[in-house]
Parts: C-alpha cells; sequence; structure tokens
C-alpha cells in the first residue's frame, strides 16, 4: 500500500478543502494518506511517503504563502528529485502564474509531477472537489 502525504497551508478553508479532497482520493484508489498542515511537515518526513500532494493558495502577486509555506517547501526542495508530486490551490484573483511558476520550480528540482495542478479560484465547486479526488488517485497510482 502506497502511503501518500498531503501538505497544505490554508488561509481561507479553501485550500483545505481541496487537501482533505486529495486525500479521499487518494484513499479510494487503495493508499494510506494522511493530511499534514505545513507545522507539522518537514522535510525529514519527506523520504517516508512514496508521494505528496502540496496545496497552497495563491498570495500577494501571485506566489505561495512566504511565511510558513515557502520555507518548509524551500527545505523539502533537495529532496524532490524522482519524488512522484502533485500540486493544488487555490486563488482570488490573477490567472494562475502562482502556479505556472510552482510547477516550472519543481521541475527544475526533478520532481515527477503526477498529473496536471488543480487550481480554482476562491472556493472549489464540486468540479474542483472531483478534480482534487483524481489528484490523489494519480498520486496513489
Amino acid at each position: 500500500m502506497k502511503k501518500i502525504a498531503v501538505v497544505y497551508w490554508s488561509g481561507t478553508g479553501n485550500t483545505q478543502a481541496m487537501a482533505e479532497a486529495v486525500a479521499e482520493g487518494a484513499k479510494a484508489a487503495g493508499a494510506q494518506a494522511e493530511l499534514f498542515t505545513v507545522p507539522s511537515f518537514t522535510a525529514e518526513k519527506l523520504a517516508q511517503y512514496d508521494a505528496v500532494g502540496f496545496g497552497c493558495p495563491s498570495m500577494g502577486a501571485e506566489q505561495l504563502e512566504e511565511f510558513e509555506f515557502e520555507p518548509m517547501f524551500a527545505g523539502c526542495e533537495p529532496s524532490l528529485g524522482g519524488k512522484k508530486i502533485a500540486l493544488f490551490g487555490s486563488y482570488g484573483w490573477g490567472d494562475g502564474e502562482w502556479m505556472r511558476s510552482w510547477e516550472e520550480r519543481c521541475r527544475a528540482d526533478s520532481a515527477i509531477l503526477a498529473c496536471d495542478s488543480v487550481i480554482c479560484m476562491d472556493a472549489p465547486d464540486e468540479e474542483t472537489i472531483c478534480s482534487c479526488r483524481a489528484l490523489g488517485a494519480a498520486l496513489a497510482s
């Protein structure tokens, strides 16, 4: 059974709802999935999981949350080479540039993106929740 970590930061609850759907999708696909908020996940834990879903909303000028998520993610980056990951998050303005930049950063780290990233404006609707479940299933496959 694959072990999946779903690590997220959420300011309004939108990315949390997405993270919960990612974990549901991984579990439905037969994996053991664990949810982590950013303060409870460290780079040292990364090796314990077969795949990781990272969730962060767009902040400021379309960037990752800089005080908690960014330092945690930067700490994980040296260990992302060859690691199966997937990205998700919500945004309130802009066009998703933060996600495209984050995907490029992960590719530069030689991470394996399991599927297309999932983003939504504001609260996730049912279509987005279904996409998040599919993202979780892709991590579990």
